[in-house]
């Protein structure tokens, strides 16, 4: 009998974090200057995480018909730019919690930050180049080549949403908040995972497009209802700071759909009240904006947007992937589609 897929979805994480983490230890550089880098730099890849991006590049490439080992030098890489984009984040949010621990720019400041933040992100070049031992010359640069094209995207994706901050924008919709989540949050989450297993696996034998509305429909739930934990998720599990989103003035689908439903008053309010700098946010400012999200529903709506691109996604992955022969890679891809919603 097989597992249920939340089981499964979680078994396979733990699974392939296990193979991914020595070598990701591995990679992160010692030496001196310990104190002002090497160590804070090790500091978010050794607090943990769910290992889903790594974990979705091994188990394409092995659904696939691909070797596990191919693919674990390009799931570092991803790993540790993913901890690069997490401290530039932090930084940019002026975060305060991640992973249950303060923030690395909280703790040792914001010009030290971004040197680490830049630190990792060099890091996740050499096990990229390392792949030369085991794909050859052509892969590892086609490899390369798709790595910049996600890296290219996410900046951008971060640069929107950054710019809505900066100008206040108040007239958006939908269609912007999934424009800008493409981007910052798919490419790098689903879609380039996806398509860099598919590449590996069959020696750029695959049609990698047909990852882009896979990756996009999964990434989207994943986004959104990450974006609905920090509203009402538990704290201990959420890892970050509840309610930041709206400390941070981010434009979530939420803040969205209670912007388009709001009164012309409860809107100008919104919008003196979102002008501010974090620093200077008030948090009578944050708990109304909070009840104008819980009486619009929005809350409830962007759950049914999530539960509708899972859906999505399940039906490209029936495209994508339903000819492949079953495995517990195949399940796997298939359960994360669930899980999306679930987690905690």
């Amino acid at each position: 009998m097989n597992e249920a897929p939340s089981d499964l979805v979680r078994e396979m994480l733990d699974e392939y974090g296990a193979l991914v983490r020595p070598d990701l230890e591995r990679y992160l550089a010692r030496g001196e200057p310990r104190r002002y880098l090497y160590d804070i730099a090790a500091d978010y890849p050794l607090r943990g995480g769910r290992m889903l991006r790594p974990s979705l590049c091994i188990a394409t490439a092995r659904a696939l018909g691909g070797d596990a080992e191919d693919a674990v030098n390009t799931a570092v890489a991803l790993e540790l730019m993913h901890n690069a984009f997490l401290v530039h984040d932090d930084v940019e949010d002026d975060g305060e919690e991640r992973r249950g621990r303060p923030t690395l720019n909280a703790l040792h400041g914001v010009a030290v930050a971004v040197n680490v933040g830049d630190a990792l992100a060099v890091m996740s070049l050499r096990p990229l180049i390392d792949n030369r031992k085991r794909l050859g010359p052509r892969l590892t640069l086609r490899v390369l080549e798709e790595t910049e094209l996600m890296a290219r995207e996410s900046v951008e994706g971060q640069a929107i949403e950054l710019g809505w901050r900066r100008d206040n924008a108040v007239d958006l919709g939908e269609d912007d908040y999934l424009r800008m989540i493409l981007k910052k949050t798919c490419w790098y989450t689903t879609i380039y995972p996806s398509r860099v297993g598919a590449l590996i696996a069959t020696r750029d034998g695959a049609d990698l497009e047909r990852m882009v509305r896979f990756g996009f429909f999964l990434g989207a739930a994943f986004q959104i209802e990450d974006d609905i934990l920090n509203l009402v998720g538990d704290k201990k599990k959420y890892g970050k700071e509840i309610d930041g989103d709206i400390w941070e003035g981010k434009r979530t689908l939420m803040l969205i759909h209670t912007m388009g439903r709001a009164s012309r008053e409860e809107r100008d309010r919104l919008r003196a009240a979102l002008a501010a700098p974090r620093s200077e946010r008030r948090g009578d400012d944050v708990e109304w904006i909070r009840g104008l999200i819980d009486r619009n529903e929005s809350v409830q709506y962007a759950r049914q947007v999530a539960h509708g691109l899972a859906g999505a996604a399940l039906h490209e992955f029936s495209l994508v992937f339903g000819d492949l022969p079953e495995s517990r890679d195949k399940r796997f891809i298939e359960g994360l589609t669930t899980w999306m919603l679930n987690r905690a």
